[in-house]
């Protein structure tokens, strides 16, 4: 144990503390499903290679380039995508969404060809009997067109992953008799989709271990992946509890972003996965990754999004801060940033942050002063401390500065 883990009694971690069996994949959608969401700008080609090589760097393993039944640039920028991901390279891999019909998955052949690299495709169909009776389906026709589409991709050496989605609204009967088709056409993983963020944790589990079996049945080395979106705010709940399920690859965006509410974020999910002991990967790019995304889909960030929001590591209460001031006079970093947050801020490559505000003591006024060069004089105190705890917010460094010199 290390001594930050001697000072804290993590009930997190019990005897029976879950450890995945297999290495933990990641596949990021916000190319993709991210697109989707009705705020955001679809990014130049450009900003996207920003993108996958962020997503690269910090070891996430697939990413999802895009819908080639669109047609156009989005086709286009697929295959320029692959071919970047190939020439340079990177150990990320690709796939792309398709519905599972023919016309959608022949496209993929040819990028294919082009990129010089294998492009998985995820075939996806809905499931849930709500989703059929909207669109007057039968099992007879979705089965069908699962054959059919996955006929072609198996004669064309496509990799597949299987998509059901809604399957967390789905009958078991319907489920069974989709993924059995798909695994005996050639299916190498079986994703699980929460597509309306209907699920709770404990229905994750349910789904992801029935799915799981089913795949047990014909082979253990199927995948099985997890979509979840967060209409229930339950996205990184949910990633969580089907990984503990069997899941071995799980799908997020950037910022959560996606349809409606959005999907898992990426971000989030790689911290939590982390600090659960799940993944070792080194996520000092985090930051960076999450404000390329900011950039590229033209949307900013929460001033209280967790870890990544201006306010994640940052406070102006007294008692709070005083905790963490001492922790910084003792020289100890490590402590600072454990002894008042649940993640630490160097793990992610930032910092904790003190102000100055309207719950502020005497010990951030001193601490601020010193970091900004200025001794801390009673007096200065003082002066700084009064313009604080007037003020209806935080001060900012110019505004500290001006009250210290007043």
């Amino acid at each position: 144990m290390t001594r930050i883990a001697d000072l804290i009694h993590d009930w997190n971690q019990t005897d029976g503390s879950f450890r995945p069996t297999k290495p933990l994949q990641f596949d990021d959608e916000t190319l993709r499903d991210g697109l989707q969401s009705p705020a955001v700008s679809d990014p130049t080609l450009d900003l996207k290679i920003d993108l996958i090589e962020r997503m690269d760097k910090l070891g996430i393993h697939t990413a999802n380039l895009g819908l080639p039944g669109a047609g156009g640039r989005p086709r286009e920028d697929i295959t320029k995508l692959a071919k970047h991901i190939a020439d340079n390279k990177l150990k990320i891999g690709a796939n792309v969404a398709c519905r599972t019909v023919v016309s959608d998955i022949a496209p993929v052949v040819d990028m294919t060809q082009e990129a010089g690299m294998p492009v998985e495709v995820c075939a996806f169909i809905g499931s849930s009997y709500i989703r059929q009776y909207a669109e007057d389906w039968t099992l007879e026709r979705m089965l069908k067109n699962t054959a059919d589409a996955l006929t072609f991709a198996r004669d064309n050496n496509l990799p597949v992953m299987y998509v059901t989605e809604d399957t967390t609204r789905a009958k078991p009967e319907t489920i069974r008799a989709l993924y059995t088709t798909a695994i005996e056409l050639g299916a190498r993983r079986l994703c699980v989709c929460d597509t309306v963020g209907h699920s709770t944790p404990a229905g994750a589990r349910a789904v992801v271990k029935f799915v799981r079996a089913l795949a047990d049945e014909h082979d253990p080395t199927i995948g099985i992946d997890w979509h979840g979106h967060r209409d229930r705010d339950l996205g990184i709940a949910n990633c969580l509890a089907a990984i503990e399920a069997g899941a071995d690859r799980v799908h997020g965006t950037a910022l959560g972003v996606g349809e409606r509410a959005g999907n898992a974020p990426m971000d989030q999910l790689l911290v939590n996965c982390k600090l659960l002991g799940w993944i070792d990967n080194d996520l000092t790019t985090l930051p960076a990754y999450v404000a390329a995304a900011g950039k590229a889909l033209e949307i900013e960030t929460p001033h209280n999004y967790p870890i990544f929001g201006t306010d994640a590591f940052e406070t102006g209460t007294g008692v709070h801060a005083a905790a963490v001031i001492k922790a910084f006079r003792k020289g100890d970093v490590e402590l600072a940033d454990s002894v008042y947050s649940g993640v630490p801020a160097s793990m992610v490559g930032l910092e904790q942050r003190i102000a100055i505000g309207p719950m502020a003591g005497r010990s951030n006024a001193a601490f601020v002063l010193e970091r900004l060069g200025i001794e801390p004089t009673d007096e200065c105190v003082a002066r700084v401390l009064n313009v604080g705890k007037s003020s209806k917010r935080l001060l900012t460094d110019d505004e500290v500065r001006a009250a210290a010199k007043s």
